[in-house]
């Protein structure tokens, strides 16, 4: 903690259990900053926000140095006012890490025994029980965060050992003991953007893997249905070079390299595809570079201190804006937009495949006996529907701004709301695009050619999980094992050659 932390950190101590240390030079920082924040608690001290005054709109309020530790545990109760379903195990992880991360920077003047109290929950796996709901993005966080801190000082509930226990028997089972907090510390564990960061940041994970997985399914579509792949060469897609179609062109040429199928209809009477499949370089390029941008916002803001007020480096005790997630809403806001097309594509892409209109010889909805059996009819209903609900889900919330704390918190991000709608159509997307794979398969095998490389090392690893349709089935079963192909990687790494089955690394 205090050092360098990059977006895989966070995925690693979220979901593969890693675990983090306050390092010295941020110990020696962190104790430098409080020295400023226990010169502030005397009677004659001036008022400084959070230190020994009320907060929001009661930040006139002049608090007496007997109350500032009663002060911190009030405002923890206070704010802790979430509803909904709980977060996620791993997005919690990520909460925590993120907010000792905060702190260990050394600008907000907490003593390094919360920062070593917050890690030992990680390395205990004690999960703070934090709703998912009640959070504008400005103050920061606050009713997630002092849900998750509530934990900290033995109140407040946890999921431990596979139960959901009160803070303070959770903490007990595990061997902690609840912190004591002095002045200003209950602030600075609320005050900042680490809910909608998390949320943020373990999404675009998910979100980045599955554009590429796009590739994927998208060149299986194409050779289901005897697509070509010529607007895809790099003399074409060179004259416009935005550098996530120029990788999005390479990655599908990879793919489609040694197609027995695509040298079976060079010389076809088909003059152009339609442009779900035509324009994939340019579709998935374009997400390719939403997502980069707001990879880079992430980064930044993993690095940054979010609290208020700030301890400086001279020992000034300045308040400032630092915990207003705005940055970061706009960036999932963009993001959420990227992978809501790429959604919507790849539904287009099983649209045609399912169609005996478009699909160029293939039997309707692919089935096997067409009347007795349905097909993939019900597929291609499911994506339209995922893909309803991601469009609306779309809609930028770091524009709905709803004031706030009498009007003194006036323009707040609505970042963490941002950041779950962006994880939810991430989910949709993930969907969608194990629905392509299971469709685009079926009809690569019924063209009884071999398809490109990559192509087929996909295909086949599908097929050793999924038999191919012979007859109707349950197709959510089937879904649901393409989906976890495309999660875990396998996928992508069959097709690129690092994995089971071939393929040709892009």
């Amino acid at each position: 903690m205090g050092e360098a932390l990059t977006l895989a950190d966070v995925e690693a101590v979220a979901s593969r259990g890693a675990s983090a240390i306050l390092g010295p030079a941020a110990r020696h920082a962190m104790q430098r900053a409080r020295q400023a924040v226990e010169a502030r608690l005397d009677a004659a001290a001036p008022a400084t926000y959070g230190v020994n005054t009320g907060f929001g709109a009661l930040a006139e309020v002049r608090i007496p140095p007997g109350d500032l530790k009663r002060l911190q545990l009030r405002l923890l109760r206070s704010h802790a006012a979430g509803v909904g379903a709980p977060l996620a195990a791993p997005i919690v992880r990520a909460m925590i890490l993120l907010r000792a991360h905060v702190l260990a920077l050394g600008a907000s003047g907490v003593r390094p025994v919360v920062v070593e109290r917050l890690l030992r929950l990680l390395d205990a796996d004690v999960i703070p029980v934090i709703p998912a709901q009640g959070s504008v993005g400005a103050s920061g966080d606050l009713a997630p965060l002092a849900h998750l801190a509530l934990v900290l000082i033995g109140e407040g509930s946890a999921r431990f050992a596979g139960e959901t226990l009160p803070g303070a028997l959770a903490l007990e089972r595990a061997g902690l003991t609840p912190l004591e907090l002095e002045a200003k510390e209950g602030l600075s564990l609320i005050n900042g953007t680490q809910g909608m960061l998390a949320v943020g940041i373990l999404a675009l994970l998910r979100a980045e893997a599955a554009v590429f997985g796009a590739d994927v399914t998208g060149a299986m579509t194409l050779e289901a249905m005897r697509g070509s792949p010529r607007p895809f060469d790099d003399a074409v897609v060179a004259l416009r070079p935005h550098p996530g179609a120029l990788a999005a062109a390479s990655h599908l040429r990879a793919l489609l390299d040694a197609s027995e199928i695509v040298q079976s209809h060079r010389d076809c009477a088909e003059v152009q595809d339609a442009y779900s499949l035509r324009c994939m370089p340019q579709v998935h390029g374009s997400a390719r570079d939403l997502l980069g941008y707001a990879r880079r916002v992430l980064e930044i803001e993993l690095g940054s201190v979010t609290d208020n007020p700030l301890v400086l480096g001279d020992g000034v005790i300045q308040s400032g804006g630092n915990f207003h997630g705005q940055p970061v809403a706009a960036a999932l806001d963009v993001a959420a937009l990227a992978v809501v097309d790429m959604a919507s594509i790849a539904e287009r892409r099983v649209a045609q495949l399912v169609d005996p209109h478009l699909n160029r010889g293939l039997p309707a909805f692919l089935a096997a006996t067409t009347g007795l059996d349905s097909g993939f009819m019900m597929a291609q209903v499911t994506a339209a529907s995922l893909v309803s609900e991601s469009r609306a889900l779309a809609h930028p919330k770091s524009v709905d701004s709803v004031p706030t704390s009498a009007d003194r918190e006036d323009h707040v991000s609505m970042g963490m709301t941002s950041a779950r709608h962006f994880a939810r159509v991430v989910e949709h997307l993930e969907h969608v695009l194990a629905i392509e794979a299971l469709v685009a398969a079926e009809g690569v095998r019924l063209r009884g050619l071999r398809p490109g490389r990559g192509v087929e090392a996909a295909c086949t690893l599908l097929r050793e999980r999924i038999p191919p349709f012979l007859e109707d089935r349950e197709l959510h079963l089937d879904i649901a094992a393409s989906r976890e192909l495309l999660t875990s990687g396998a996928l992508l790494a069959a097709a690129d050659g690092q994995g089971p089955g071939g393929g040709v690394a892009a």
